[in-house]
């Protein structure tokens, strides 16, 4: 664990007054333990748990999964193993086969036992301690406070996401990075486009230029014409003279999710396409504007709406003008009507903007932006103007 994330959550720690912090995401576990497992993608039902105190960090796991973390190298001080394991790990005796023996060698029953032998080995034996909403079934919330009727367990959802919301250098090269990839993928994808071209085909050279760099695609949304309007994956529908065209894509880099959306159209641009999208530039450079340490999200929200009633966007309602963006491709704080959430120096946020007319065309920029003590910064390299299409 980088020395970021051991000061982040001892924060969190004390400013909840807990004794341990226990994540059971995903994001969460990658989090405090350094561990990416596939299995919540295969059964969802799997319980991991990965444990945050101040004597250090445990990572509770399948015992089918012993090997792989061996082999991963997870930055947890201590794992404990659950349930049977029906496979041998073979005679070698590299180093990460001897842990996986290690570790296999004394599995506990179950979920339930795991964490608590976890919380056990980490001195953990009364207070609080802060549990993921999710991640942890019913029956292994009450078998642990039968094994530690001492503690108490609450929910500790918002104290891992305040630990996570303010980025470390690591985390900032990884966003960093995710997103030129992002924009580097853009690029070749606007440079293809013409008359002919479908939707799909968009998407598929995107995705290509992504894994060619090294990351995962994330959420492709590639639409033209009047189906820029919409929320959809993409589809046959070819470009003509005169589309709009929305491109909303992402990547993931390490865990590290980036998010684009910028908009081009094919030929020049009509006065009323043109309009548009100055407004919601408009609106979008409002917000960021507003954005730097002490300001509430709230705040940042207001701004962007203020904007709105100065230039044309007929019937712009938007529930957000947007959010963080990390181990999650959404996640707090969010730019909200009325949140009282302070932003913090280091935290990056998807800043976005659009207008949506079904039967027209929609338009959509969005940037990721860096909070700082004076201003945000914004991390994009390209421009955000609307793109015009030879």
């Amino acid at each position: 664990m980088y020395p970021h994330q051991t000061e982040r959550l001892t924060t969190a720690l004390e400013h909840d007054d807990l004794a341990a912090l226990v994540a059971t995401t995903p994001a969460n576990l990658f989090y405090v333990s350094g561990y990416r497992s596939p299995a919540p993608a295969v059964d969802r039902t799997t319980e991991l748990f990965a444990v945050f105190a101040p004597h250090g960090t445990a990572l509770v796991v399948p015992a089918i999964a012993a090997p792989a973390v061996a082999v991963e190298l997870a930055a947890a001080d201590h794992v404990v193993c659950y349930g049977a394991f029906a496979d041998g790990v073979g005679e070698r005796r590299d180093e990460s086969a001897s842990r996986a023996t290690a570790r296999l060698r004394e599995p506990v029953a179950d979920p339930a036992e795991g964490l608590a032998r976890a919380l056990d080995v980490l001195g953990v034996g009364r207070g609080r301690v802060g549990l993921d909403a999710e991640g942890a079934s019913e029956a292994t919330r009450r078998r642990l406070a039968e094994r530690l009727p001492s503690l108490s367990l609450v929910d500790g959802t918002a104290a891992l996401a305040r630990a996570r919301a303010v980025k470390g250098p690591w985390e900032l090269e990884c966003l960093a990075r995710a997103l030129l990839i992002a924009e580097e993928a853009v690029n070749e994808v606007l440079q293809m486009l013409e008359p002919g071209v479908e939707e799909r085909d968009a998407a598929t050279l995107y995705e290509a230029e992504v894994v060619k760099r090294g990351a995962e695609p994330s959420a492709t949304r590639i639409a033209m014409g009047e189906r820029s309007a919409l929320p959809t994956t993409p589809s046959a529908r070819a470009l003509r003279p005169g589309d709009l065209v929305r491109l909303e894509v992402g990547c993931v880099f390490k865990g590290y999710y980036s998010a684009v959306a910028r908009t081009a159209v094919m030929g020049e641009p009509t006065a009323r396409q043109e309009a548009r999208h100055a407004a919601i530039q408009a609106v979008e450079q409002a917000a960021v504007d507003a954005i730097r340490h002490g300001v509430t999200v709230g705040a940042v929200f207001d701004s962007a709406i203020r904007a709105v009633s100065e230039v044309d966007l007929p019937g712009h309602e938007r529930p957000h003008v947007g959010h963080g963006i990390g181990l999650a491709a959404a996640e707090p704080p969010w730019l909200v009507p009325g949140g009282p959430a302070l932003l913090e120096t280091g935290m990056v946020l998807r800043v976005e903007a659009a207008y949506f007319e079904h039967g027209w065309g929609g338009l959509s920029v969005a940037d990721t932006v860096l909070a700082t003590a004076k201003d945000a910064r914004i991390l994009n390299r390209s421009a955000r103007g609307m793109i015009v299409l030879d």
